[in-house]
């Protein structure tokens, strides 16, 4: 392709001087290729590596094709949507550097700031409105913003929404836009998803294409180090030596979740390096001053997660240090994207797992070339163990001496390869009474004890405990070696309460007194009619005799 300058792609005066000041002198390959046809109103698929200049090849036209025009109120003339808060920033900030001559109105809707201040600007009208998936929906559902007025649509980083599940929401997003606009649609990669998005809401789109998709820099020098125990502070020891033996000028380091980062940040800092972190659980306020700091140099080291892999403009990383290997393979591509853009040179470095092997050999078909290793690589045989390891005590993957550890060693197999369990004492098959029973000392204590009944006393030795005394007599318990009385008739109970309609006895003297009477004799019952008693042994013989109660007593005539 043959080399062009800014003033040979279709750009505006204004925007041409606007370069100028910026200091860029030569258009990347996907400018030129996507400038020229963005400024004349067509659609643009455009498909390149991240750190080509995807930003200005979008930027710049549309700055020149709203050069002529005006913003009404909650219509905004363009639309611009970003995954993350990051890139949505980076997009404003291109504006204010590439606008510099114009005067357009920009407005930025991303979470974690006020929304009263975006819908003041809403208000009043802009021309350039660059916004998150959900925080545009938000806008639109409190009816503060209307898309009917867009002429121009920008998807930036495609697969990466796909990748944050934004995908339905773009789709809701297209379908409230005007049908006549323009889009513009960037990815790094292709797959079928997107393929079925760009079929949906592009019109005969100009496909540019300056790279083969999720290919890395050939700027970027790429090496691997292996580290088969795979704990976590092993891996931060094999960090910050690769950070020692480099000439790191700043470096961002990658970990696949939000608590490592965290985790990481702690180590390094405790080890004296000047570091900061970058992940999703920060407030957008943090977020911002730390990537300030990074990009002033306050900060040198930066453990992020995937939320800064892809569109953050900084342009002299020196280093990129993957301390967790990715688990998709493009995102591979996107994090080292971050070092050795715009034609600089840059280091990538990752730590490899017994764990991540397979993951790995992804990587190596998208890299083209044989990985090179730092120290000693993984054997043949670890490649075939790969995903077969079980990190944790006792597994494959645990460290040396884990076994021992953890008490099963090699010599408690038994020859069928099943460990043999250690049975506690008292509870092997001899001895089982004796761990349910008790010592020897008690048993025979039990058997030396006579029978119920006897009458006789067993011998009590000094260190045996004194048998429990039988109940008293009288507490509703019977001796077994008393023969039962003669069934007698049931005398009323004093210390039970009287049915309904006779005289509650009071019985608190007895308990009151230190030494009570005895209970006096039940009175003979009042003798009844013929009728009552028939009535009575009629009843009670369909009562269960636990619910009998005795009669109520009948009143004599002269009672």
């Amino acid at each position: 392709m043959e080399t062009k300058t800014f003033a040979e792609l279709g750009l505006s005066p204004k925007v041409q001087a606007a370069i100028t000041a910026a200091g860029y002198a030569n258009p990347t390959p996907i400018q030129v290729a996507a400038i020229p046809v963005a400024v004349t109103g067509r659609d643009v698929l455009g498909i390149a590596q991240t750190g080509t200049g995807k930003t200005a090849s979008f930027v710049l036209p549309m700055i020149t094709r709203l050069e002529t025009g005006r913003a009404r109120a909650r219509m905004p003339r363009s639309l611009i949507l970003a995954p993350t808060r990051e890139l949505a920033a980076q997009v404003a900030q291109s504006f204010e550097k590439y606008g510099v001559n114009h005067k357009l109105d920009v407005a930025l809707l991303i979470g974690g700031v006020s929304m009263d201040e975006q819908v003041r600007k809403l208000d009043r009208g802009v021309d350039v409105l660059i916004a998150t998936p959900g925080r545009l929906l938000d806008h639109f559902g409190r009816g503060r913003i209307m898309l009917m007025g867009v002429d121009i649509l920008v998807i930036d980083e495609a697969d990466r929404m796909l990748d944050m599940g934004f995908i339905p929401d773009i789709e809701k997003i297209c379908n409230l836009l005007p049908p006549r606009r323009q889009t513009l649609f960037f990815s790094a990669t292709m797959p079928p998803e997107i393929t079925r998005l760009v079929s949906q809401f592009l019109r005969d789109p100009e496909r540019i294409e300056v790279a083969r998709p999720a290919t890395t820099a050939k700027t970027i020098t790429q090496s691997f180090r292996f580290a088969p125990d795979g704990e976590d502070w092993v891996k931060r020891e094999l960090l910050r030596d690769m950070i020692r033996s480099e000439n790191v000028k700043n470096a961002i380091i990658f970990c696949n979740r939000k608590r490592d980062v965290a985790i990481l940040l702690k180590s390094l800092l405790k080890h004296g390096f000047n570091a900061g972190a970058l992940h999703g659980d920060m407030d957008q306020k943090s977020r911002m001053e730390t990537l300030d700091k990074f990009r002033s140099g306050d900060i040198s080291l930066l453990a992020a997660s995937d939320v800064a892999a892809r569109g953050l403009d900084i342009p002299e990383v020196s280093h990129v240090f993957n301390f967790d290997l990715p688990w998709q393979s493009d995102d591979y591509v996107h994090r080292i994207g971050r070092t050795g853009r715009a034609g600089r040179e840059g280091t990538a470095q990752s730590i490899v797992t017994s764990d991540d092997l397979k993951s790995f050999k992804d990587i190596e078909k998208i890299i083209g070339e044989v990985a090179v290793w730092i120290g000693e690589p993984p054997s043949e045989q670890d490649f075939a163990d790969a995903g077969k390891r079980r990190r944790g005590r006792g597994g494959r993957g645990a460290r040396p001496g884990a076994q021992r550890e953890s008490g099963r060693s090699e010599s408690g197999r038994s020859e069928g390869g099943r460990h043999e369990s250690r049975k506690p004492e008292g509870r092997s098959h001899e001895g089982r009474s004796e761990g349910r029973s008790g010592s020897p000392e008690r048993r025979d204590r039990r058997a030396a004890a006579p029978p119920p009944g006897t009458g006789e006393q067993p011998v009590i030795g000094a260190d045996a405990k004194p048998p429990r005394q039988p109940r008293e007599e009288g507490r509703g318990q019977k001796r077994a070696d008393e023969p039962r009385a003669p069934q007698q008739p049931k005398a009323p109970r004093e210390a039970k309460a009287p049915r309904a309609g006779t005289t509650k006895p009071d019985v608190r003297r007895d308990r009151d007194d230190h030494a009570p009477e005895p209970a006096p004799r039940a009175k003979p019952r009042p003798a009844a009619d013929a009728n009552s008693k028939a009535a009575v042994s009629a009843f009670a013989g369909n009562v269960p005799a636990f619910l009998r109660k005795p009669p109520r007593p009948v009143k004599a005539a002269g009672e």
